[in-house]
């Protein structure tokens, strides 16, 4: 199942930006992710572990978090969301090799690319039932997990949860207390600072800062 974005659809604009769709680009849009996803995700993640080392945040998802029994877990829910686009590689197409034996210069093919990845799970959240502070209120909301960017474009991880506050009025979502560049990124969305919450999934490091946002 394919989400776009509502603004950008039937404009050809970029879905965050709105600037001109490049012809080397189709529209970036969300979708739900497959297990044929899971490699793909599994290096995302990789990626996203050794940049919170590299920023003073290795124990967050230390080594090897979220697992992949984690992330198989959450596509058999339908829970993982995936930040995509289509490019064509010029550069790596057959077209760039001349015409073919007929004449006619090759189709290059578009290649989809997960430019960022998270995990959209409904309330009740168990680890958001207590809370050293409080929520902005008890009504319905998702919880957003598990954001990782894939480092292709800026601001991916940003838009993603930019398309959930879209799509979901009320929104929880909670990180580590070294994770300094994801506590800018909700502050400065809007979110407020509710509080800290204790993560079952961690026999140690458990604290994390809880964050909602309540549009409607």
């Amino acid at each position: 199942m394919t989400f776009w974005p509502r603004a950008s659809a039937p404009t050809r604009l970029n879905a965050m930006s709105c600037e001109p769709v490049t012809p080397a680009a189709s529209l970036r849009r969300f979708r739900l992710a497959t297990i044929h996803d899971i490699d793909a995700m599994q290096r995302i993640y990789a990626r996203a572990r050794e940049l919170m080392s590299a920023r003073g945040n290795p124990t967050q998802w230390g080594m090897s978090y979220p697992t992949r029994d984690v992330i198989e877990q959450d596509i058999r829910h339908h829970q993982v969301m995936l930040f995509v686009d289509d490019v064509i590689d010029n550069a790596g197409s057959s077209a760039s090799n001349g015409a073919d034996s007929d004449g006619t210069m090759p189709h290059a093919v578009p290649q989809e690319r997960i430019l960022a990845q998270f995990a959209l799970c409904p309330g009740p959240d168990p680890d958001y039932a207590h809370i050293e502070g409080a929520w902005l209120d008890d009504d319905p909301y998702v919880a957003i997990h598990r954001v990782a960017s894939a480092g292709l474009v800026r601001h991916a991880a940003r838009d993603a949860i930019a398309w959930v506050v879209e799509h979901h009025g009320n929104v929880r979502v909670d990180t580590h207390p070294n994770n300094h560049a994801m506590q800018h990124t909700l502050e400065t969305m809007g979110f407020a600072r509710c509080g800290l919450i204790q993560v079952s999934d961690r026999e140690y490091d458990a604290t994390r800062i809880a964050y909602q946002r309540h549009e409607w």
